[in-house]
């Protein structure tokens, strides 16, 4: 009777590494069910990386361009430098539009930055959120809007204060 092999490995079986759909070794990770879908957009995608061209985008006088980009953008890294403690909001109102900042953006917030003199804060108050640019003096602490419509909020310290985070950046539709 002849010996017949059952499974196992066999050399030049299956396909080369790297030859898969996309394009290099990969590895297996369990991930929750309901994240399926998202994780295989991601990576479909290759992650949030866009194009980014050399050249710049002339606000006056035209120039020439280059249509070859010179490297790929990661938007997760280049808006969020501290994901475990970023969080996004809404802005509803106009007291901050000085600051090009305007109703229905979207405010990206840093909750691990340390507030600083002049940051654009996200404020609680009275159970109620704000968005203001902080100053601090010895003397007091100011919430000023960036409409000259909407009055500055005066506090005698900080700790009056719940600071919520300092805003990062600003998405808005043009």
């Amino acid at each position: 009777m002849a010996e017949q092999t059952q499974g196992g490995k066999r050399r030049g079986a299956g396909r080369p590494k790297g030859s898969g759909k996309f394009g290099e070794p990969t590895q297996a990770v369990r991930i929750p069910i309901s994240m399926k879908e998202r994780v295989m957009r991601f990576i479909e995608q290759k992650g949030l990386c866009f194009p980014l061209y050399s050249d710049r985008v002339q606000a006056g006088f035209p120039s020439p361009a280059d249509d070859t980009p010179a490297e790929n953008l990661d938007l997760g890294s280049y808006l969020i430098q501290n994901p475990a403690s970023t969080f996004f909001v809404r802005v509803a109102g106009e007291s901050m539009i000085g600051a090009g900042i305007f109703p229905d953006d979207l405010l990206i917030v840093d909750r691990s930055v340390s507030a600083e003199n002049g940051d654009v804060v996200v404020v609680e108050m009275d159970g109620e959120f704000t968005v203001k640019r902080l100053f601090i003096s010895q003397k007091r602490v100011e919430l000023r809007p960036e409409n000259k419509r909407f009055q500055v909020l005066t506090y005698k310290d900080a700790s009056q204060l719940n600071i919520w985070g300092v805003v990062k950046n600003v998405i808005h539709r043009v």
